[in-house]
């Protein structure tokens, strides 16, 4: 049994058994963290989110909001949604959607999203800041078996976004997303490094701007 020390299971993947992740997530004393199981391994994310992950996150989600809003494609977005597959897998991206059609096959209610009922998003985001070498390594690999339709890592510090389409048996690199069709990822990238230097209106109005002229 894994002996749940804190200092020994924050932010790293540690070799565990289903019921003792289970049972770190659901103490209190982890309410607010991150919960990711995967290949009989769990990570617990339990570093404070700060101002730069923070604004990535928000104006990430209403850039994509604004342009669904405005090309007319059906989304649900979810914040910080837990998406399981009982004693197999468990992740929880920073943010996650169910697009076009798929948007009513979105899930409601207060549980843990359990993926043997409902299907997984179309598409997962990651707001890397500290965590983006795993981002892009093992937390891929469990989105590739989750089988998202895309993955997008934001680089916090780099202020770029590394976005993949799931294919099978593994995911590729792309410039466009598929899911929303004709969003530019590098566009999303040129909006994060406005939000360093503008505030969230200024950039939501340019964003708007440039939405209704493509």
């Amino acid at each position: 049994m894994v002996q749940l020390q804190p200092k020994c299971l924050t932010d790293t993947w540690v070799k565990a058994a289903w019921e003792d992740f289970l049972r770190l997530v659901e103490d209190p004393a982890y309410v607010k963290a991150k919960g990711y199981y995967f290949d009989g391994q769990m990570r617990v994310e339990t570093v404070g989110t700060g101002p730069d992950h923070a604004a990535d996150n928000g104006i990430i989600h209403v850039g994509i909001t604004l342009f669904c809003a405005l090309k007319g494609i059906p989304i649900k977005g979810l914040i910080n949604c837990s998406y399981r597959k009982t004693g197999v897998r468990e992740a929880q991206p920073d943010i996650s959607y169910y697009v076009g059609d798929r948007t009513p096959l979105a899930p409601q209610g207060s549980s843990i999203v359990n993926l043997d009922q409902v299907p997984p998003p179309d598409l997962a985001i990651e707001i890397a800041d500290s965590s983006i070498n795993d981002d892009l390594g093992k937390k891929r690999l469990l989105y590739e078996e989750m089988r998202v339709a895309e993955y997008w890592v934001v680089d916090v510090e780099n202020t770029q976004i590394l976005a993949f389409q799931i294919v099978e048996n593994g995911s590729v690199r792309i410039a466009r997303s598929q899911v929303l069709a004709g969003l530019e990822i590098s566009l999303l990238c040129e909006v994060l490094q406005m939000g360093q230097q503008m505030d969230d209106s200024q950039v939501v109005s340019w964003l708007m701007t440039h939405f209704q002229k493509v």
